[in-house]
């Protein structure tokens, strides 16, 4: 992998790297009160003309190394996840309502290392095809009871969207947000180029949405996504979690 130019990126050894491909993002509006008790301290959402966002996101992630290893049986897999958006000054990121992968083993390591709501659903599933002019993603994952699906058909070639799009607004993040077990705000840095997209021809998104987040989600049960990305996705590194200091008084 070529290390970002350290004007910017992050510098030392990530954590993690792979290549996330095919990152199918479908995006909904939802109000405030759903999200703010997900908010880390000192941080706000981030909002784009006043409205606050949850994204559902399948993608596949392939050739995987923890610290440089590539560890046999772990190096390529799908995840599914829900995050919505949020900011810390000028520094924009996500936070994870819950993440699904099929192993059992990542899914632990994701929680242990950076107390992230992983879960592990060994029977699902990603599946790509391309023609000439068009590509189509589609994730299952089986969940109490019911096959959850995703599916979106993307035309080609890719392109580059304004910096000032809907679609970068969604997939340009470079900071993941949480929580550490002793409660303090936690992070990590994302490094990737800026993705290309393949335009979104057709999508389906068929999923329980109060069995897999939780009751009070199912107010997205008969939601229509106001925005659906199909991002080409690219090398990524992740970079070592870092703390922020304690909030001062008044701080959110």
């Amino acid at each position: 992998m070529t290390p970002p130019p350290a004007a910017e990126g992050p510098t030392g050894l990530p954590f993690l790297t792979a290549r996330w491909t095919n990152l199918f993002l479908a995006t909904y509006a939802v109000p405030d009160e759903l999200l703010l008790k997900r908010v880390p301290r000192g941080l706000e959402l981030d909002r784009r003309d006043g409205q606050a966002f949850v994204s559902l996101v399948a993608f596949d992630f392939l050739d995987t190394r923890v610290l440089g290893v590539p560890w046999p049986g772990f190096r390529h897999f799908p995840e599914f996840n829900l995050r919505f958006y949020v900011r810390h000054g000028a520094e924009r990121g996500v936070v994870f309502v819950r993440e699904f992968v099929p192993q059992r083993l990542v899914a632990w390591v994701a929680r242990v290392l950076y107390n992230e709501p992983y879960a592990a659903m060994k029977a699902m599933t990603s599946q790509v095809t391309e023609t000439e002019d068009s590509i189509t993603v589609e994730h299952q994952l089986p969940w109490q009871g019911r096959t959850n699906r995703v599916r979106a058909t993307g035309a080609k070639p890719a392109v580059r969207p304004d910096a000032s799009s809907v679609e970068h607004f969604f997939k340009e993040h470079h900071w993941g947000w949480g929580r550490t077990r002793g409660g303090r705000v936690s992070r990590y840095q994302v490094w990737h180029p800026i993705w290309e997209i393949y335009p979104v021809r057709d999508y389906l998104v068929d999923v329980d949405w109060a069995a897999m987040y939780g009751p009070e989600w199912a107010v997205l049960q008969e939601s229509v996504p106001c925005s659906t990305v199909l991002a080409a996705g690219s090398e990524i590194a992740v970079y070592p979690k870092g703390m922020l200091p304690p909030p001062s008084a008044g701080s959110l």
